[in-house]
């Protein structure tokens, strides 16, 4: 009896030890490699490499003594193990991708975060893409940081060029850094109904305000419909062509592959010195990260080197336990989900328009946002009982849907933007705006056509009144 109960469990240790030894060789796999694995990992394994690397942080050392100012003390348990008792954060003083001596641990959640970031951004298309850096703080901090890097190179320059989007954060973000900007007005494309920025106008203002006095074109990609993304091949060559900064507002452009084609062909035909995208919008995390890139190495360490002090590792642990948990081959089939999805929302969408002769906004440039006219309220209806569509989506728990009135002004850090939320002076009508992003379910699209009918239906029936 004992004999045989020592037999199973040599057995048993011995299977044990070898589910170990694959966690440890995968994980070993992924240290050498700092590339997003093939397939999920699952929580397990998540916990075993996190567990592993806050072991090799000096305040957790069995017999550590920290008589420094600074020594990753932690004074709430639930705190502790929220951050996976890594406590040091990221960087040195003078770099945010320096390892720290006393936090081998946390350099390597920094080094991983962004090794698999630039995995990323290569699976989704940019495979041009030579660095990237993730800093903790929001899309429009992060331009700052690049046109403060650029500022290096170009100190006496006063002016940014930036073609209108109606979000406040990158207007901000220029200013922030101490410039003005220089707002380039949209047009409407004669044969649809997009928003589009054109070269002309770059070109002229170039020429009226002088190459040396201008910073830097910052370019979007990723907007509300109808505007479209920004023609940053044709922008990058003539950046090329007069030695000026380009700067590309990605926020949420890495999850749709004709965005990720066009800056990839930019910066195969002209100039892209840099470009930023939010980590929440792409990724499915909390908001707290975003990835500069580049196509040049020298940018990205220098942009790193500009970073003032350490910074919290918080949003880089969300990032890289989130794309461990997706896995190339999940990663890469939410994006073709989410393509499929905009087509259905799309087509359900306009079905839905067609009942109250309205119709979805012929913007084919634009493949993650869409907007639906309300162009029958313009004349029955006060602005403010317009935007009451909107509290009515979110009062019945509809979120992100937005209703642009037209021609609404707005005074932003003194600057007067007519027509503000619709990126034109007077857009043709109101409208609705909705959009897909990587991780919508087609139950919450069919949820939300319902709800928005049984609202337009209560609007509709008060404008005839």
């Amino acid at each position: 009896m004992n004999q045989h109960s020592s037999v199973i469990l040599s057995s048993t240790l011995l299977l044990a030890e070898e589910a170990k030894a694959s966690r440890e060789n995968l994980m070993k796999q992924l240290l050498r490699q700092k590339q997003i694995p093939m397939h999920s990992w699952d929580d397990l394994q998540i916990r075993y490499l996190f567990t592993y690397l806050s072991a090799l942080d000096s305040n957790n050392f069995p017999n550590h003594t920290g008589v420094g100012e600074r020594e990753g003390r932690v004074f709430s348990q639930i705190v502790k193990e929220r951050h996976f008792y890594l406590s040091h954060g990221i960087g040195r003083s003078g770099d945010i991708k320096s390892s720290q001596p006393k936090a081998t641990g946390s350099s390597i959640v920094s080094q991983l975060a962004n090794a698999m970031a630039l995995h990323a951004i290569h699976l989704s298309g940019i495979r041009n893409a030579k660095e990237c850096v993730v800093v903790p703080c929001s899309t429009g901090m992060a331009l700052t940081l690049c046109m403060l890097n650029f500022r290096r190179q170009k100190p006496a320059a006063s002016h940014v060029l930036w073609s209108r989007i109606d979000q406040k954060s990158c207007f901000k973000s220029i200013l922030a850094a101490g410039y003005t900007p220089q707002i380039l007005q949209l047009k409407i494309d004669d044969n649809n109904d997009q928003l589009k920025m054109t070269l002309e106008d770059l070109e002229v203002a170039i020429e009226n305000l002088g190459v040396p006095n201008i910073l830097c074109v910052m370019t979007t990609t990723s907007c509300f419909a109808p505007r479209i993304p920004d023609d940053i091949i044709n922008v990058a060559k003539i950046c090329k062509r007069l030695n000026v900064f380009h700067l590309v507002n990605n926020a949420y452009g890495l999850q749709c592959d004709k965005i990720c084609n066009i800056v990839e062909e930019a910066s195969r035909v002209g100039r892209v010195d840099a470009f930023v995208q939010s980590t929440d919008k792409n990724f499915m995390v909390p908001v707290g990260a975003t990835i500069i890139g580049s196509f040049e190495r020298s940018i990205i360490d220098s942009i790193a080197q500009l970073y003032p002090g350490r910074a919290s590792a918080s949003p880089l642990i969300d990032l890289v336990i989130t794309l461990l948990s997706m896995g190339q081959d999940g990663y890469l089939e939410l994006r073709k989900k989410r393509k499929t999805l905009f087509d259905d929302f799309k087509q359900k969408l306009s079905i839905l328009a067609a009942k109250y002769d309205e119709k979805v906004l012929s913007t084919p440039k634009n493949t993650i946002s869409m907007a639906m006219t309300l162009s029958k309220l313009d004349s029955a209806l006060k602005s403010a009982e317009i935007t009451k569509l909107g509290s009515m989506l979110f009062t019945r728990q509809c979120s992100g849907a937005r209703v642009v009135v037209k021609g609404q002004g707005k005074l932003i850090e003194g600057i007067i933007f007519e027509g503000w939320m619709s990126h034109y002076p007077n857009y043709t009508c109101s409208y609705l705006n909705v959009a897909v992003a990587i991780g919508l379910e087609s139950r919450e699209i069919d949820r939300f056509l319902k709800i928005l009918e049984d609202c337009l239906c209560k609007i509709y029936s008060r404008s005839s009144e």
